[in-house]
């Protein structure tokens, strides 16, 4: 579930700052697909560096009772948006760059 959160989050962090940033836009097919990508790192990211600890320290209670954690989405969804727009930036950067 956190995956699935994370990657559609991603494609709107990227279809975002492609919206905010149109030196960096490329299209919403492309913006999206970096954005998924971008999310997947991110969420892959928060993860690795204890993103589960962060969930439990804020309320992970409710996981463990079988309720949904809201904070353990939020968090992924901030991971994903964060890093989908992140890779949009950059891929945006380097294609400017090598077209001058």
């Amino acid at each position: 579930m956190e995956l699935i959160i994370s990657l559609i989050a991603g494609a709107v962090g990227g279809n975002a700052v492609g919206g905010i940033a149109k030196n960096l836009n490329m299209g919403v097919i492309i913006n999206s697909i970096a954005g998924i990508v971008g999310g997947g790192i991110g969420g892959q990211i928060l993860g690795m560096i204890g993103g589960d600890k962060l969930t439990e320290m804020a309320g992970g209670a409710a996981e463990a009772a079988g309720g949904v954690d809201i904070a353990a989405l939020l968090g992924d969804a901030a991971a994903g948006g964060v890093g989908g727009g992140v890779v949009l930036a950059v891929i945006g950067a380097v294609r400017n760059m090598m077209a001058k």
